[in-house]
């Protein structure tokens, strides 16, 4: 049964961490009938949906899909025409690299009224959450953030382009083509560049391998990397900074509790 018009928003989840989705997005998943939800978003965000609302699992694991992309456009009009508001909630920030947009192209067709809300991208809060700066004064001017698996599967071009540049360099989708991308850093004379690979960014499964281009390979091997993860290359990696970890913070928090009882 439909309530209200019918309505899309899609909503950037950010990067893994629940606590790093915005207001704006929480305000979203309270008032949505139907939320599409994709593989990297943390089930902890399905909390602030109706009870009543409709969940569907839509998203997609190493080749393996709940529902191709034709259907996701499908089923977000037809959800919208029998229930009214639907939330796409998709990993990170979805105009980059989620398609959100494209999403948003095939709504419009039907006179559906279609909005975004966008989220904290892994590009830059993962890097971050280990200390690692983009842009830091002395070491990048600037970066360039990349797929790593093109519509064609392919490793896109633009890798290339920029492994002539002194900027840093982060590439998403990217674990299928680390040999490629290792190979062209070391053609560029970049063997010794320092390299961040990071998966699972910003959730208790993180794991992390710090090395250069020429020895990312074993590292790599040795820690068990895989995807989903992250590729950090450039300067800024050396450059880190140390942070305290979240357990830590926690930790912290709960002795001041306990001072403040104890007083």
């Amino acid at each position: 049964m439909i309530s209200g018009d019918p309505k899309l928003t899609v909503v950037g989840a950010g990067p893994g961490d629940p606590d790093l989705i915005t207001l704006k997005a929480i305000k979203a998943l309270e008032s949505a009938n139907v939320i599409l939800y994709d593989a990297l978003i943390n089930d902890k965000l399905l909390k602030y949906a109706p009870i009543n609302s409709e969940k569907i699992f839509v998203g997609k694991r190493k080749g393996c899909y709940a529902f191709q992309q034709e259907q996701i456009n499908e089923l977000i009009v037809a959800r919208a025409k029998s229930h009214g508001h639907v939330v796409r909630l998709k990993g990170g920030d979805p105009f980059i690299f989620g398609r959100g947009a494209e999403e948003i192209d095939y709504v419009k067709q039907f006179g559906i009224e279609t909005y975004v809300v966008p989220g904290i991208s892994s590009m830059a809060a993962v890097p971050a959450y280990r200390g690692i700066p983009l842009t830091k004064r002395g070491a990048s001017e600037s970066f360039w953030v990349i797929t790593g698996t093109t519509k064609s599967h392919k490793l896109s071009n633009d890798v290339a382009l920029a492994a002539k540049s002194t900027a840093t360099v982060v590439i998403l989708m990217g674990m299928g083509k680390l040999d490629e991308i290792v190979s062209i850093f070391s053609s560029e004379g970049k063997q010794k560049t320092p390299i961040a690979i990071i998966q699972n960014g910003t959730t208790k499964e993180e794991k992390v391998g710090i090395g250069t281009i020429e020895t990312i390979g074993n590292i790599v091997k040795e820690k068990q990397l895989s995807s989903p993860a992250i590729i950090v290359i450039g300067d800024v990696v050396r450059e880190r900074v140390k942070l305290n970890s979240i357990s830590e913070e926690i930790i912290q928090n709960q002795k001041v509790v306990s001072n403040q009882i104890e007083i």
